[in-house]
């Protein structure tokens, strides 16, 4: 199981699962009460925590300057050598960490005791393709993205290009993956992003990568600071013209919000994959100048 794990076996089989199912739901063959059937005529007020991640982190980095002088550095540092040492040898890696822990070591810092002897595992990107186009079939929506896909193609030489991109501490990565497997079914060409990047990275490697849309994956209540963030970051390097779009648990209070922070646009949940990309083809190709091509 560790030689799969490494290898990205599970994970690839549970994304292929993910994309199996987004692609039944969104064509209907797989009811989602609420969802893609027995739909509500009108949108239900629900309220939502508001949480300012800009004063939590602030918060906790006052919290870990406070941690960091209280502490006896000396302590720390015994600890975190003997959590290392364990780790290259066989030690309880368990009570080593207590140890730590009570010296008043962070986990980040016991995190990197850990890896300057296991090294850190980098499972593998991989992008799980023709699952969903197969589950999808002849979808009318799915025929229409491709057409449009395909007169994109014609217009500007080459496919629309998209980074499905993950920022901060946000682990949870199976939209992006299923929502990359159905774009790259439709025609686009995708960038899969790494778990955890910083806003400026993302910018690298959107340019890198000469992408024209940015798609910002937030399933952990970061999108109100990851996304000026990413805005800015982009506009530094000159490539302010690139596509910003947001999508996830997206309270709907906050739509408006993102599109001020310059998100061209916000999908939140319950939306079916061929229909957000065609509605991103058709801003693109408005952002373009390009006559939208006529839909059956």
């Amino acid at each position: 199981m560790a030689q799969a794990i490494d290898q990205g076996l599970p994970k690839a089989r549970i994304e292929e699962a993910a994309a199996r199912t987004q692609a039944r739901i969104d064509t209907g063959h797989q009811t989602i009460v609420g969802v893609n059937k027995f739909k509500l005529d009108e949108a239900e007020d629900i309220p939502v925590l508001k949480v300012d991640n800009a004063k939590v982190r602030a918060m906790q980095l006052e919290k870990l300057t406070r941690l960091k002088t209280e502490r006896n550095q000396a302590d720390v540092d015994a600890a975190l050598a003997a959590l290392e040492n364990g780790a290259r040898g066989s030690g309880n890696l368990l009570e080593l960490a207590i140890n730590a822990a009570r010296a008043k070591a962070t986990v980040g810092e016991m995190s990197d005791a850990l890896e300057r002897a296991f090294k850190r595992h980098q499972p593998p990107i991989r992008l799980v393709t023709g699952v969903f186009a197969k589950e999808a079939g002849s979808d009318v929506a799915v025929e229409r993205a491709r057409q449009s896909v395909q007169a994109f193609e014609e217009a500007e030489g080459k496919r629309p290009k998209i980074l499905v991109a993950k920022m901060g501490q946000d682990g949870h990565d199976r939209g992006q993956k299923v929502v990359a497997s159905a774009f790259s079914d439709l025609g686009f060409e995708v960038e899969i992003g790494p778990l955890f990047a910083t806003p400026e990275e993302v910018a690298d490697q959107a340019l890198a990568s000469g992408v024209h849309i940015v798609g910002v994956s937030s399933l952990a209540a970061g999108h109100l600071t990851l996304t000026p963030a990413l805005r800015a970051a982009l506009e530094a390097r000159g490539r302010s013209d690139i596509m910003i779009v947001v999508g996830g648990v997206i309270p709907p209070e906050d739509v408006p919000t993102l599109k001020e922070m310059g998100a061209a646009a916000v999908y939140p949940p319950g939306g079916a994959l061929a229909d957000i990309a065609q509605h991103l083809l058709d801003a693109l190709n408005a952002k373009l100048g390009y006559k939208q091509r006529e839909r059956n």
